[in-house]
């Protein structure tokens, strides 16, 4: 469903305009549309849309689904995007909010995001802050940034969940999937409730906790669209690292007994081959008298 509040042209300016003239046409020739939960995107105010990340292109779909709904996305990129040549140019021209990932204080990290939101955008959010590596493409742990902003301004967090987008290029594939044609399904939830952070201090366990929920948020979403299950536990590319480094290690150990074992042997064989060469030499010596 493509219908949707469309932006009217004074609020997004030239940068987004042409880029919606480049993008939208491909996209309707490439992909279906089962867009959902419109209704959940606030009509005024600053807002965080959190979404899952499955695909290369799904920034792309997900952005015309955003703006179809009247509210443009303003999605995070690292600062140094913006410092050059037409890259640069498009990001600041369509409103992109640079993340200044150089400084020592996480929360002044997304100080453009915080005052994107409190002058009343749409700050899109991918929490996982890269494509998901879980086996089944479900949403993995994320990271704090989104709850970060959503704690320090207060503002309203839509869950989306997105699939299809993944269809047409599988995660890290390079290879797009055209046929048969795919659908790009889209669910926006109603809003996180956060409220019971609200007067907590912004510690690590508080910033978990918020994550998580949203994260839980995004997931039902995306168990409506698949109708199935999500794993109980979220996929952890971290303790993956953790679990990776200790086979890794328990790996090397067990080469590395092999080896002293294999030395032994050889050590071994060795000192027998030369008692056995002294054997016959005093055999032979034995004999000669």
């Amino acid at each position: 469903m493509e219908e949707g509040v469309r932006v009217p042209r004074r609020r997004i300016g030239f940068w987004y305009r042409f880029a919606a003239v480049l993008c939208k046409p491909p996209l309707v020739v490439l992909i279906k549309r089962d867009w959902r939960g419109i209704e959940n995107i606030p009509a005024e105010g600053g807002f965080i849309t959190a979404v899952n990340h499955n695909s290369h292109v799904d920034p792309f779909m997900y952005g015309h689904y955003q703006y179809n709904t009247g509210r443009v996305p303003r999605f995070l990129a690292k600062s140094s995007l913006f410092r050059k040549g037409f890259v640069g140019a498009a990001m600041r021209g369509t409103g992109q909010i640079p993340v200044y990932r150089e400084t020592t204080d996480a929360l002044s990290a997304f100080r453009a995001a915080i005052d994107a939101v409190e002058r009343g955008e749409c700050v899109a959010f991918y929490p996982e802050g890269t494509i998901t590596r879980d086996p089944g493409q479900w949403p993995m742990t994320g990271k704090t940034g989104a709850a970060r902003v959503a704690l320090q301004t207060k503002c309203p967090v839509i869950p989306v969940a997105q699939w299809g987008a993944n269809e047409l290029l599988p995660p890290y594939a390079k290879k797009l999937h055209v046929f048969p044609r795919k659908t790009h399904h889209v669910l926006a939830g109603p809003p996180v409730d956060l409220s019971r952070f609200y007067d907590k201090e912004m510690s690590p366990d508080v910033l978990k906790e918020a994550t998580e929920a949203i994260m839980a948020a995004i997931t039902l979403q995306l168990e409506q669209i698949r109708g199935e299950k999500a794993p109980r536990a979220p996929y952890d590319p971290r303790q993956e690292r953790i679990e990776q480094r200790r086979r890794t290690a328990a790996q090397e150990r067990a080469a590395r007994q092999i080896a002293a074992q294999e030395q032994d042997l050889q050590e071994n064989a060795q000192a027998l081959h030369q008692a056995q060469a002294r054997h016959e030499a005093q055999q032979e010596e034995g004999q000669g008298t």
